[in-house]
């Protein structure tokens, strides 16, 4: 019973969100549609693109994309046209210019500093004299004695 379920299971598969009156005649403008929808993210789901998110919103921008395509748009400019609408968050593979440089870059810089900083700290602790091999004065060794009780 239980191998039945777990075969139920992966034939089922997930179901897509996309509704049948939402499917373009043409399937070339259908495949880019999906391309595109596979590529901005529900902004109600978060990180679930919108062709698998079942909101609302969801549903709009998928209109959206398809009407832009129906309209003649490339797919860039079906993009740009979304992004400037609903900013660079739409996107699930944001672009790597701009203010995303710093992103990108600020992990591995971190962690090239850190290694920078680490060395330096093992460098300057392995040229420091060892501690306590410093000897006493006559002055100190006589005072020690005298606390000592000897």
């Amino acid at each position: 019973m239980r191998w039945l379920l777990i075969v139920w299971m992966l034939w089922a598969g997930p179901a897509l969100a996309v509704q049948p009156d939402e499917i373009l005649s043409d399937p070339r403008l259908e495949e880019r549609a999906r391309d595109l929808s596979r590529g901005l993210r529900c902004l109600v789901c978060r990180n679930e693109n919108i062709d698998d998110s079942n909101a609302e919103l969801a549903r709009d921008l998928r209109l959206l994309v398809r009407e832009r395509l129906v309209a003649g748009d490339t797919n860039d400019e079906v993009l740009a046209f979304v992004v400037s609408r609903y900013g660079e968050y739409v996107l699930l593979n944001p672009t790597k210019g701009g203010s995303n440089m710093i992103l990108y870059y600020a992990g591995p810089g971190m962690l090239l500093l850190a290694l920078l900083i680490g060395g330096l700290y093992l460098r300057t602790r392995a040229k420091a004299a060892p501690r306590g091999s410093e000897r006493l004065s006559a002055d100190e060794a006589e005072r020690l004695k005298q606390i000592m009780g000897e």
